[in-house]
């Protein structure tokens, strides 16, 4: 059972779960933690309400709570939430969706 955040997105802001690193190589050579890369990939768990236009209204997002994203190697904070690292991002630091 997946437990509930606690941490609401706000404007065009997004909440991801970044995706494990691999653990071996394609050749099979097991990776120790300090040689591993962190995954540009990963999942959106929450979205804000959208960013404010200059007319007072609201844009649309682009992406929506259970995508598979790609995302700038810099991109967001990281952040601690009872023990569990998310990444909170703009939606423009999103490159793309996975299907």
């Amino acid at each position: 059972m997946a437990k509930a955040l606690k941490i609401r997105p706000l404007n065009d802001k997004v909440l991801i779960k970044r995706l494990e690193a691999e653990e071996k190589t394609k050749g099979g050579i097991v990776l120790p933690d300090s040689a591993k890369e962190k995954p540009q990939k990963g999942t959106v768990l929450a979205v804000g309400d959208g960013k404010v236009l200059k007319d007072g209204t609201r844009g649309a997002m682009q992406v929506a709570k259970g995508d598979k994203v790609l995302f700038a190697s810099y991109a967001g904070t990281e952040i601690k939430i009872d023990g569990d690292e998310y990444m909170l991002m703009d939606e423009s630091d999103i490159l793309a969706v996975l299907d």
